[in-house]
């Protein structure tokens, strides 16, 4: 308790690091709400090289425009223009439509559009390939329709030669496609937990730096491990206020999905910060050199949003680097989200991964042996 109350008053005296830290988290949060307020970004500049001048090919370019995903931001004369502007960044992707494109169809054949693609910008030329290639792919049934009329065939004998099998696409708890939902409940706690594990980190750091480690472990009694836990509660209770609020927006204010129960994901949210504060003081415990122990705590955090299944499939990693994903706290949170809040599994599938979560306590204790055995180590020089 009195190390608690002692980090507590280091931070009303210093608070400009808890400020700045919070304001990032803050920022983080209004920052992805604001972009993905729309749900996913919309009307995205593409380009079209139309080299036929046909009634068939202005008929694409209109019903390009029409989609609420793109818009034709210029019809270009020859391939070279819309690649140009393609580098300039003014468009992600363009159609080029051949010459005598609307002859060949009269005449039966099988032209061929070609699409051209920038995925140097991941989200955007992705949307931006999914809206063309969905039309490319209604243009050329249009054209078979079209075909197939001059040949003589009703109209359901032309569905079934042009689409045999219908299906439908259903998104589990997500039909509107929201990349809010996608981007949000996942990004947002796992900025939290790095914010967490990095300021468990200085906090533990500067205790060195300034040279006041006997003196934080006489306010602990010599018990290295209520010293790191005195050190951590605060910020475990910021953070994960911080956290706790986000959440509330998120499910609540802005109605993201949740079929489950919120006591568990208030649980889950509550062992993410806790897991990840315990890496930052097994870290920052081990190693005596601030810098190396903030660097060592950066490039772990880094890693967890790659290794966290949420940016990339853990399946379809090699085996080693799915071996490296269970040591990070916001895997283990992931997977309790996705029971939780998209399926709305109770206890039963996510005790598993809360006792992962508790099990980072395990370096909480390594840590705590490490900082014992360096503070006797110097008493003893």
């Amino acid at each position: 308790m009195r190390v608690f109350q002692r980090e507590c008053r280091r931070v009303i005296n210093q608070p400009s690091y808890l400020v700045i830290l919070t304001l990032g988290a803050v920022l983080t949060f209004v920052i992805f709400a604001s972009m993905t307020s729309a749900g996913q970004p919309q009307r995205l500049p593409v380009g079209v090289v139309d080299l036929d001048g046909s009634y068939l090919s202005r008929r694409i370019c209109h019903e390009l425009d029409a989609t609420s995903g793109v818009q034709v931001h210029a019809v270009y004369n020859n391939h070279m223009e819309a690649r140009r502007a393609m580098q300039r960044g003014e468009i992600f992707a363009f159609y080029e439509i051949p010459k005598g494109t609307y002859n060949q169809v009269l005449q039966f054949k099988a032209p061929k559009f070609v699409l051209y693609n920038n995925s140097a910008y991941l989200l955007a030329g992705t949307l931006c390939y999914k809206q063309l290639a969905t039309m490319g792919m209604l243009a050329t049934g249009a054209v078979q329709r079209e075909v197939l009329r001059k040949k003589g065939f009703d109209e359901d004998q032309i569905m079934g030669l042009i689409q045999p099998v219908a299906f439908e696409t259903r998104n589990i708890s997500n039909p509107w496609i929201n990349y809010g939902i996608y981007l949000m409940t996942t990004l947002i706690p796992a900025v939290m937990a790095f914010i967490a594990l990095m300021h468990t980190a200085f906090a533990i750091s500067t205790e060195r730096r300034q040279k006041s480690v006997k003196r934080w472990m006489q306010k602990a009694g010599g018990n290295s491990l209520y010293a790191l836990l005195g050190k951590m509660l605060p910020y475990t209770l910021w953070y994960s206020l911080l956290a706790l609020i986000a959440n509330v927006i998120m499910f609540g204010f802005m109605d993201f999905p949740m079929e489950g129960s919120w006591g568990l994901m208030v649980l889950s949210t509550v062992l993410l910060i806790f897991g990840a504060q315990c890496a930052g003081a097994f870290i920052a415990s081990c190693i005596n050199e601030p810098a190396l122990a903030m660097s060592v705590c950066t490039l772990y955090s880094a890693m967890s949003f790659s290794l966290s299944g949420f940016s990339y499939p853990i399946e379809s990693m090699p085996p080693l680097f799915q071996s490296f994903c269970w040591l990070y706290p916001i895997r283990h949170y992931f997977l309790n989200y996705r029971e939780i809040a998209i399926y709305g599994n109770g206890f039963g599938y996510c005790w598993p991964h809360f006792c992962a979560l508790l099990a980072f306590g395990l370096l909480l204790l390594l840590g705590a042996a490490m900082l014992n055995w360096q503070t006797r180590k110097n008493t003893a020089q």
